[in-house]
Order: structure tokens, then C-alpha cells, then sequence
């Protein structure tokens, strides 16, 4: 990097433009984004996965169905930021989570050339006894081959899709 040109922050993200110097020694502008780390969390409850209600999603002007997920504040980790999450996406108190395992120790870079940003998965089994409040539930996929296919063509978020293959691979 030669300078930094711009800086812009937000309580979302920071954005900065960079002169840097290209592999044929001209000088770029070069834009970045530097965003918290986010955590998508597949919630398992008996043979099934439980999706919370859809979200709109500005960037792509459209609502989606995603799993839990959200932001990792810098005081926090992956599995302290999990239980507030599906509490407040799914109404699930962390009393009713029997077991949360993350997937990935170190964060996936999400988009390496344009941000700092790294995806942490997890895995929430809920217990089976437990009524998820009806108000917070969208839509649930079975444990079978063929629903997890169905939801692959669902999900259009790719780091949901991500996180999906990564518990896939491990547990078929």
C-alpha cells in the first residue's frame, strides 16, 4: 500500500480506498471493506433443521431464507455469540441447547480481495423436548438425502450453503 485516500466508518462497516502499487508497478486505487466476522449456526432438533423467519436482504433487493446467523462482536466468540443469536432468531434460550459445536476454528475468508470479513460455522442441537416458539419458525428440512437436496436449491445464500456442506460432509 502507498496511502490510504479515503476511510469511512459505519456501525457496519469501515470502508477504505488504497493506493497500491499493481504487479506492473502502476498504482491502483484499491477499495476495501473491513466488517465483523459473521456466524451462521445450522440448528438441529430431533431429524429435522429449523429455519427462522425470511429476511430481505438489501444488497440483492430480495428476501431470503437463511439459517441463524448474524455478526461476532470483537469481545466475543463464535460459540458465546451462538445462544444470543438463536435466541433472538429462533426464541431458543440457551437452557434448550444441548449441545453447540463449531465447525471451522479459523474463520473462512469470505471474500479475501475485497474484505477482512471470516465466516464461522456451527452446529446447534436443540433439545428434542422443546417448543420452539411456532411465530419464530419459517420452514424445517429433514435429515435425508433428498430434503438436503431440496434445501441446497433453497438456499441462495452461499455462505449458508457453505456452512450446510461443511456439517453435510461430516455427518453423512
Amino acid at each position: 500500500m502507498r496511502d490510504r485516500f479515503v476511510e469511512i466508518r459505519s456501525p457496519w462497516l469501515t470502508l477504505i480506498g488504497e493506493h497500491i502499487e499493481g504487479d506492473r508497478n502502476q498504482v491502483l486505487d484499491y477499495w476495501r471493506v473491513e466488517k465483523a466476522d459473521s456466524a451462521v449456526i445450522i440448528s438441529v432438533q430431533g431429524d429435522r433443521l429449523i429455519f427462522p423467519k425470511p429476511v430481505y436482504r438489501p444488497g440483492i433487493a430480495a428476501t431470503t431464507l437463511d439459517f441463524p446467523g448474524g455478526r461476532i462482536p470483537p469481545t466475543e466468540t463464535p460459540l458465546t455469540v451462538a445462544p444470543k443469536i438463536l435466541q433472538r432468531e429462533l426464541g431458543i434460550p440457551s437452557i434448550a441447547i444441548d449441545r453447540l459445536e463449531q465447525l471451522n476454528e479459523t474463520g473462512w475468508a469470505i471474500n479475501s480481495s475485497f474484505s477482512n470479513q471470516k465466516l464461522y460455522g456451527l452446529v446447534a442441537i436443540i433439545d428434542p423436548n422443546f417448543a420452539i416458539p411456532t411465530e419464530f419458525i419459517t420452514k424445517t428440512y429433514t435429515l435425508t438425502e433428498t430434503s438436503l437436496q431440496t434445501l441446497k436449491k433453497d438456499l441462495t445464500c452461499l455462505q449458508c450453503r457453505a456452512v450446510l456442506l461443511e456439517w453435510r460432509d461430516r455427518v453423512f
